[in-house]
Parts: C-alpha cells; structure tokens; sequence
C-alpha cells in the first residue's frame, strides 16, 4: 500500500531549543521556527515529535538530528522499506556512543543501528 503516492506529502522540521516540530512542504529556503526565528532541522517523514516537557527524549533528537540523520525509512511510494532504527532514550543514546568509541565507527553509522 503507498502511503506518500499521489499526493504532495510533507516533512517534519523540528526546533530543537524550543522542542517543538512542524510540517511542512520542502521549499527551496530554509524553514524558520514560529517561536525562536531560528533555522528549523528537517527530520524526515517518519519523524514522532516527543512531547515538549520530555527533555530526555529531546536530547536523543538532537544527538540523531546533530549528526545529520533524519527519522526516514521509506522510500517516495512507500511502498519500500520499514522505518529505520534511531535511539528514543538516553540510555540507547548512550550505548551507542560507547560502542562507536569502542569499535572506531562514525558515531552517524553506530546511531542507525539497532543492535550496538
């Protein structure tokens, strides 16, 4: 079944400091935040915003998305591949960043694997 067929879908862009995220169309400028005016990080399709006061999940955002990785899996159509992995908690976050320490691989590698 597709779910991003036939119809213009749009992305999630995320402001880390103010914790909140947006959709929007990809547009050839920059997205801004409604609140701080400052650049707005895409996240992808499949991104699920944490809620604002969770500043633990928030932190496990920011490391995925400072790493350059967005909240992605499937392809145009949908039809394609499920939902990559990314950390949710500190402690997933935290693990990962030993075990790329411990293995010498990019800490953007080590964060979309779903074993360490």
């Amino acid at each position: 079944m597709c779910y991003y067929a036939g119809k213009p879908y749009k992305l999630h862009y995320a402001c880390v400091p103010c914790r909140v995220a947006f959709k929007r169309h990809p547009g050839r400028g920059e997205h801004r935040c409604p609140r701080c005016s400052e650049s707005m990080a895409c996240a992808g399709h499949d991104f699920a915003a944490p809620r604002r006061r969770d500043t633990r999940a928030w932190s496990a955002v920011a490391a995925v998305l400072g790493a350059g990785l967005r909240y992605e899996g499937r392809e145009a159509c949908g039809c394609g591949k499920e939902p990559k992995f990314r950390p949710r908690t500190r402690a997933q976050l935290r693990a990962r960043r030993i075990a790329a320490s411990r293995t010498g691989t990019p800490l953007a590698e080590m964060l979309g694997r779903a074993d360490p």
